[in-house]
């Protein structure tokens, strides 16, 4: 395990929740929640193994069409994850970043939100990004508004730098590595600018399930792959 090639930046889709709490007989709800536990001990775990970042796609644009009462339910998810994980996300150094159209939060879910990432910006040992309430064509729609905004116009020199600048992880390397549990092989509207050149890993595993063993199967499945971004070996 010394000798992996480690990607410095890893993206997961958490799926899976809903699912795992079926198999125990449990309404989606109890899934949700163990899904949320599972966070932080895999983004530390990360950390420990030498990632940079994590990117967990956690709640897309048409999650929305979800029953209210669960939809809800994640949105309160939100609220008591920050208030019972920002503690040890501030000792281990973390930076906690949320992406997509905030603006469309319940208030209380966006505030806190925004207060998270005031708390820990100057931490800088592993940056942990929570896609919530986003879609990668609707980042895409945000970006190119954005860049009209700034008066960028078809007579100038558009390149892909550009476009990345306007993107929710502008700042940030592209993902080396994606994680999908659950069983599920597409990527669901997450991250379709940024993923173009990442490997891409598929597993069974629910996400409650998804521990620190899968992850280290994830990382040697990686670091046995030859990435030659369309030249010859």
């Amino acid at each position: 395990m010394d000798n992996l090639n480690i990607p410095t930046h890893v993206a997961i889709v958490l799926d899976g929740n809903g699912r795992w709490a079926k198999k125990k007989h449990m309404p989606r709800t109890y899934g949700h929640k163990n899904g949320a536990e599972n966070v932080v001990d895999i983004c530390l775990y990360a950390k420990e193994r030498g990632v940079k970042y994590m990117t967990l796609y956690a709640f897309s644009t048409e999650n929305w069409k979800r029953p209210l009462d669960e939809v809800n339910y994640l949105m309160k998810l939100v609220i008591k994850f920050i208030d019972s994980k920002l503690d040890i996300l501030m000792e281990e150094n973390c930076k906690l970043n949320f992406i997509g159209d905030l603006e469309k939060l319940p208030a209380s879910t966006k505030e806190i939100c925004i207060r998270a990432m005031e708390d820990t910006k100057d931490n800088d040992e592993i940056t942990l990004n929570i896609a919530l309430n986003y879609g990668g064509r609707d980042e895409l729609v945000h970006a190119f508004k954005a860049m009209i905004d700034d008066g960028i116009s078809k007579e100038d020199i558009i390149t892909e730098e550009m476009i990345s600048s306007y993107l929710y992880t502008k700042d940030q390397p592209d993902p080396d590595l994606l994680i999908r549990p659950g069983g599920e092989i597409r990527l669901s509207n997450f991250l379709i600018y940024q993923l173009a050149y990442a490997e891409f890993y598929f597993t069974d595993t629910l996400w409650p399930d998804f521990d620190r063993l899968a992850f280290d199967e994830a990382l040697e499945e990686f670091s046995r792959r030859n990435r030659r971004y369309g030249a010859l070996s």
